[in-house]
């Protein structure tokens, strides 16, 4: 097992951090640069510089440049918003993007140096929407190999494509869903775009001309709870883009969740075990290129759970923690 760092976006509990694999954690508050009982709706690792992290809160965004030990506060036009996603050029990381939401509008903000300074865009969004109120972006994804290619997901309020880098975006059509829960790009081959609705997957590889539903009510055969599965979220393997890994479970927040992986483009799906019973709905992964057989998973409630065989197998960590909305690790 990797000696690694554990850095954790919960909501109201600022950022949990722990340097022994989970051992003990340290919660990150003024002392430390970070907002005291923030709420952390995403985490973002820059593409290059690892120990560089971004945190998403409900009064803009905060950097650390020592993995997440300390922070600071990008005093910028992000301020008087709540961050919910934020998505980093892989090619070119200067260049960052951001999308806002509930209880604050839903935005999309653009920068090109590196989140010093941003620049609202052009994006139509729904004042209010069914469900939520005012909706708020739960996902962008940067095109690894056509980088100028962006992709954004809402809830509830439908997708979002940008093909000029993010200057001007469009309404996807994917088959009229608009309750969507996550967004990623697969660099394959073949290159793949995953939208994911609540209930649903749709993958295209023609850069979103055409779609295709991956019928997960059929492909995540599910025993426990036997309800619809409520999917919410995706990672692709940094070592292999064929492998996708999904989190799952029977709601929102739910009472029971689950993992799958697909090595076929979520044509099918295989489900992963997991040694204890999650608490409520499996919300979000946490992976780095710098060791791809160590995933963290989270359930929404509090559970984290570490693999060390790129999902094979799980192990879930003694302390529990609030509510989780993001999840990321570092090599020590």
């Amino acid at each position: 097992m990797k000696d690694v760092t554990i850095v954790v976006g919960t909501v109201g509990q600022s950022i949990m951090r722990s340097e022994d694999n989970g051992q003990t954690w340290a919660r990150i508050g003024p002392r430390r640069g970070f907002a005291y009982e923030a709420s952390v709706r995403c985490i973002a690792m820059h593409p290059k510089q690892h120990e560089t992290l971004f945190a998403g809160t409900e009064r803009g965004l905060y950097r650390s440049d020592d993995r997440g030990a300390n922070w600071k506060y990008l005093d910028s036009a992000l301020n008087p918003h709540y961050v919910w996603a934020i998505g980093i050029d892989p090619v070119n990381p200067n260049n960052m993007f951001v999308g806002t939401g509930t209880p604050t509008p839903a935005m999309l903000f653009a920068s090109n140096d590196a989140g010093k300074t941003w620049e609202k865009r052009p994006v139509e969004v729904a004042n209010e929407c069914e469900a939520v109120g005012t909706p708020r972006f739960t996902g962008i994804a940067v095109d690894p190999l056509e980088p100028n290619h962006i992709w954004a997901g809402l809830e509830v309020d439908g997708a979002r494509h940008s093909s000029d880098g993010g200057k001007t975006w469009s309404i996807v059509d994917v088959t009229g869903r608009r309750d969507i829960h996550n967004v990623v790009v697969t660099a394959g081959p073949p290159k793949t775009v995953f939208i994911m609705a609540n209930r649903e997957i749709y993958a295209s590889t023609d850069n979103g001309e055409s779609w295709e539903a991956r019928d997960m009510q059929r492909c995540l055969p599910w025993e426990y709870p036997r309800k619809e599965n409520y999917l919410r979220g995706i990672a692709v393997d940094p070592a292999n883009p064929q492998r996708i890994f999904l989190s799952f479970g029977d709601f929102t927040p739910g009472t029971s969740g689950a993992i799958a992986q697909t090595q076929d483009f979520g044509k099918s799906w295989k489900l992963l075990p997991l040694p204890v019973e999650p608490n409520s709905t499996m919300w979000t992964f946490g992976v780095n290129p710098d060791d791809s057989k160590t995933i963290f998973a989270a359930s929404r409630y509090g559970y984290l759970y570490r693999s060390d065989d790129a999902g094979s197998s799980w192990t879930k960590l003694r302390r529990e923690l609030s509510e989780i909305a993001a999840v990321c690790w570092l090599l020590n």
